[in-house]
């Protein structure tokens, strides 16, 4: 053996490399920076080998903390985040953020370790079968056979994770074949001839939708997260400003459009604002660019934009036509067709009756809450949003304190929201936070969460500390499920079933136990007094907001209701 390992290298002057060492060498060649890990049994070689890189390991104390960490990397920086779980529970463990990532777009690159390639299929210890698991929550899967293929494959991972609509890809590695040595292979090219993302538009489908602009009298545009994703904001704003389009907003869509423009009507959606959601029933032309006509958008199918012609700009062929008919379809990359629709100078619509009854419906419905004596969330996301200046990176977890987050801080630039969308995943928002605060490390990072899903991922608090990453944490603390309970309230006679805590610790006392500062705040003068002194910390940072208990979020649409039919309107 010793014999054929000296001949190999005399004869390519390169050393045989473990199937470890190629796949470090190719995350290197892929300038990955952060790897979200946690290691075990069959991992043990490729961790053998992290010792020595110099790629940054950061270690959540759970596998879901660490691919959620990874998500907030991949929002923020645009690159893929790249995770590494063991065999089995590790592997499983992540499997909701794959699925989380797969909803939302986000590019990820997730390694799992395996069993040896002698024993799969045997039930042997720590075995699970990830690709049949993963097969419909990724974007692509593999499973390495062969110690050469291993850099081919990585390569061919990132490329997939980050064209096209982007998505999570998993590469599963066997320990033998980790740990055995071969010759590697020369490095090639990608060639993936079934994989072929259309990035550019059809012409004619842009003279279409920019002659149909011109004879439009109410048309809006429906602005969503694909818009973020070809980093296309700037594009986006010049063409409104062109032909003097309405934006509207997804909830992933936030900061996509300035939020403080005169064009921004405001999200539309089941918690979205009157204006945007009227704008979309009563509007003639509706473009849709990057949005996928998710049902917590549209509500009711058959009641959605009835008088419109729809026009749908995205990347995934799949998604237009799929929920809501398409009159003009246009496959390409948001950027590339907003570029495209820039260069055509078309004739501006014709459209002053509409843009008045736009700008009444802002001003005459904004969102709005009643205040009392107990501390209002809505009165304590309008101070984040004063006291940040609107500039902050903010993540939060899932449920009523999203929906008031989406509504009341009015994000002015791209790169600023980072949220659960299509899978709704409480225990998302503080690791996310921890990813964008390490892409984005001179940035604000405000973590926004509910006091349920601040639990599902508490732990995490010690790798904040570990790190020293002085990101803020804001539990808006209802001691419920918010809006389990607000669901029960409305639809189910307020049976609160299992809803409202019945014992919660002392979070101020949790984060201590971390070494980590934490004020409990009940009054808006105390939120205003912890906010000013502890904001521009350099550490990490806990409030512990004890908001009004019984609060809801309006305006809603309830389910089977359209746009039109929105409660909780008028103060």
């Amino acid at each position: 053996m010793l014999q054929e390992a000296a001949f190999a290298e005399n004869k390519t002057g390169s050393k045989p490399a473990t199937g470890a060492e190629l796949l470090l060498q190719a995350l290197e060649k892929e300038q990955v920076e952060v790897i979200f890990g946690y290691p075990g049994g069959a991992v043990l070689p490729i961790y053998d080998k992290i010792y020595d890189s110099g790629i940054l390991h950061v270690l959540p104390r759970h596998e879901q903390g660490g691919i959620h960490a990874a998500e907030g990397y991949a929002r923020i920086s645009g690159k893929p985040g790249v995770v590494i779980a063991t065999s089995g529970p590790g592997a499983t463990n992540i499997v909701t953020g794959l699925a989380d990532a797969m909803m939302d777009s986000l590019p990820l690159v997730v390694i799992t370790g395996q069993v040896a390639t002698g024993v799969i299929g045997t039930d042997a210890f720590q075995e699970a079968d990830i690709l049949g698991i993963t097969t419909p929550i990724t974007k692509y899967n593999y499973q390495a056979r062969s110690i050469a293929d291993i850099p081919r494959i990585v390569k061919e991972a990132f490329h997939i994770a980050s064209t096209g609509r982007p998505g999570p890809v998993l590469i599963d590695i066997p320990k033998d074949i980790a740990a055995g040595a071969e010759q590697p292979s020369e490095e090639t090219e990608i060639f993936l001839p079934g994989y072929q993302p259309t990035l550019k538009p059809n012409y004619l489908q842009i003279r279409k939708l920019t002659e149909a602009v011109s004879r439009a009298k109410r048309p809006v545009i429906l602005a969503g997260a694909g818009v973020l994703h070809a980093k296309a904001s700037g594009l986006l704003k010049e063409y409104a400003e062109q032909q003097q389009l309405p934006v509207v907003h997804t909830l992933l869509g936030l900061g996509g459009f300035p939020a403080d423009h005169s064009l921004f009507v405001g999200m539309a959606g089941m918690h979205g604002c009157y204006a945007a959601n009227m704008a979309l029933h009563e509007c003639d032309l509706l473009i849709n660019i990057g949005a996928r006509f998710d049902d917590r958008l549209t509500g009711n199918l058959a009641y959605f934009a009835p008088k419109a012609d729809v026009a749908h700009v995205d990347i995934d062929p799949a998604e237009i036509g799929k929920n809501v008919p398409t009159l003009i379809p246009v496959v390409a990359d948001a950027k590339e067709a907003l570029n495209q629709l820039v260069s055509q100078k078309g004739k501006p619509p014709e459209h002053g009756e509409w843009m008045t009854k736009l700008r009444s419906w802002k001003e005459d419905f904004p969102y709005h809450f009643h205040k009392s004596a107990d501390l209002k969330p809505q009165r304590v996301m309008e101070l984040l949003f004063e006291k940040t200046g609107g500039d902050a990176i903010v993540t939060t977890d899932v449920g009523q304190h999203q929906m008031w987050a989406a509504q009341y801080y009015r994000f002015k630039k791209a790169g600023r929201w980072v949220t659960s969308g299509g899978l709704g995943t409480m225990g998302f928002g503080m690791p996310a936070a921890i990813g964008a605060q390490l892409a984005a490390p001179d940035s604000l990072v405000v973590s926004i969460v509910g006091d349920g899903g601040f639990q599902m991922s508490a732990q995490e608090l010690g790798l904040i500390r570990e790190l020293n990453l002085p990101v803020k944490i804001a539990i808006f603390n209802n001691r419920a499920l918010g809006m389990v309970r607000q669901w029960q309230e409305i639809f189910y006679d307020s049976r609160f079933s299992h809803s409202k805590a019945q014992y919660q610790p002392s979070f101020v006392k949790l984060a201590e136990a971390y070494d980590i500062k934490a004020y409990e705040i009940r009054t808006e003068e105390e939120a205003v007094k912890a906010l000013d002194e502890a904001l521009q910390s350099d550490e990490p940072v806990l409030f512990d907001f004890r908001i009004a208990p019984d609060e809801n979020v309006f305006p809603m649409i309830a389910p089977g209701k359209g746009h039109h039919e929105m409660e909780g309107v008028k103060p």
